[in-house]
């Protein structure tokens, strides 16, 4: 009977946390979107564009 009301009582709180994946699933997703939407704006920069092209054009100087 101790096994049996152990099992039930692990459901019941188990129960009460179904939602909270779905609300969680949400924020990771918002902050993403957020993070990915300030990464390309300092991606797409002058600064960072200037420095990107300079890389680029010294490993090809490099390779060729």
């Amino acid at each position: 009977m101790q096994v049996i009301g152990a099992m039930l009582g692990r459901w019941r709180s188990s129960a009460r946390d179904l939602g909270m994946s779905t609300a969680e699933y949400a924020m990771g997703t918002l902050a993403a979107v957020a993070f990915s939407g300030l990464l390309y704006k300092v991606v797409t920069s002058a600064e960072v564009r200037g420095l990107l092209m300079g890389i680029i054009r010294g490993a090809l100087r490099m390779g060729g």
